[in-house]
């Protein structure tokens, strides 16, 4: 149930395999052209340059953020701005240990190898990807029992990217095989705006500067929702205005999609009226909030709460999770003393 209310989520950073192919169709080549992300982008045109000087493969690299923010993109930058070829999988596909050696032992000089959702390795694959990265060298285990002999095949040298969602979950040893650890961080209004306009003019959609600053302050701080929504106001657009995108046009499509102006659907809404109306605000407990609103914990905690804690509405304590003033006075929730009617059957 509750996978099923994320991938309907219109402001859900998951993606659709449609959706990821016009994300491609709009994605940046360049790091000039990648907006937001300064730090990032600095780090990597420095490490970039020194490796082309060099004539080396580059450093490996390990991208870290929420989803939507661009980490897949970036990756595809970095194979063009070194001029090499480009190979990716996920965590979810590599099951053997053969998958991965096959896809290693046949990579090009200095190709640039990127691995979404590296935190899903299983661990006898992640072990194949140790030595590969450090050694550039693969281990294979010939025969069974007492008589089983390893072999190290050599292989050429390469770029690894990474790109998680959850560092907590990535082993020590494999988080020190790279040499560049980068932060991926929501975007601010600024930034999502040009991103909305960037896409408009490549989607040959005329949008005016106020509604693309409309659709990005309820895009989460995300490019990939960004997109979607823009998506969405140019249809209502056609149909409805012509398809030109005004700032009324824009509210009046993203009211009806129940976008709000922070970029909060039904779901925020949910968790945040559970916590603030059925608990006084709390502290309330992970599990009892997932209880409450029928989502797994782990998708409340990595999807929603870092969103609703960057708002001002949630705040995280050792003792659970707590309503701030400034969510009681935006959801019109009048502040009760906790436990106040629980107790209540009817």
């Amino acid at each position: 149930m509750a996978e099923q209310n994320k991938s309907r989520r219109i402001v859900s950073a998951a993606a659709t395999a449609e959706e990821l192919q016009f994300e491609a169709s709009l994605r940046p080549r360049r790091l000039d052209d990648f907006t937001g992300q300064s730090k990032v982008k600095e780090l990597l045109k420095v490490t970039i340059e020194a490796a082309k000087l060099r004539g080396e493969a580059m450093d490996h690299v390990l991208l870290i953020g929420p989803p939507g923010l661009g980490k897949t993109t970036l990756a595809n930058i970095i194979a063009q701005e070194l001029d090499v070829p480009f190979d990716l999988t996920s965590g979810p596909m590599l099951q053997k240990k053969l998958d991965l050696t096959g896809i290693l032992s046949n990579l090009r000089g200095r190709q640039v190898f990127f691995i979404d959702e590296i935190h899903r390795l299983m661990p006898d694959v992640e072990e194949v990807l140790y030595s590969a990265l450090e050694d550039f060298r693969v281990d294979i285990v010939i025969g069974q029992g007492p008589g089983a002999r390893t072999h190290s095949l050599p292989i050429q040298s390469f770029t690894g990217v990474g790109a998680t969602t959850r560092q907590g979950l990535l082993s020590a040893p494999l988080r020190s095989r790279f040499g560049l650890i980068l932060y991926l961080k929501h975007y601010d209004v600024a930034e999502m705006q040009k991103i909305v306009l960037r896409a408009a003019k490549l989607l040959e959609t005329p949008v005016d500067v106020d509604a693309a600053e409309e659709v990005a302050r309820r895009s989460r701080g995300t490019p990939r929702i960004a997109n979607r929504l823009l998506r969405r106001v140019r249809d209502y657009a056609q149909v409805r205005a012509s398809g030109h995108v005004t700032l009324q046009v824009a509210k009046d499509s993203l009211d009806l999609l129940e976008v709000d102006r922070f970029g909060l659907d039904e779901i925020d809404k949910k968790i945040m009226l559970t916590i603030l109306d059925k608990y006084s605000g709390g502290p309330v407990g992970l599990s009892t909030i997932s209880a409450s609103t029928d989502e797994e914990p782990d998708t409340i905690e990595e999807v929603y709460e870092p969103y609703l804690m960057q708002l001002g509405f949630l705040d995280r304590t050792p003792r659970g999770r707590i309503g701030t003033e400034r969510a009681f006075e935006y959801f019109g929730v009048e502040r009760r003393p906790m436990g106040w009617g629980q107790n209540k059957l009817f």
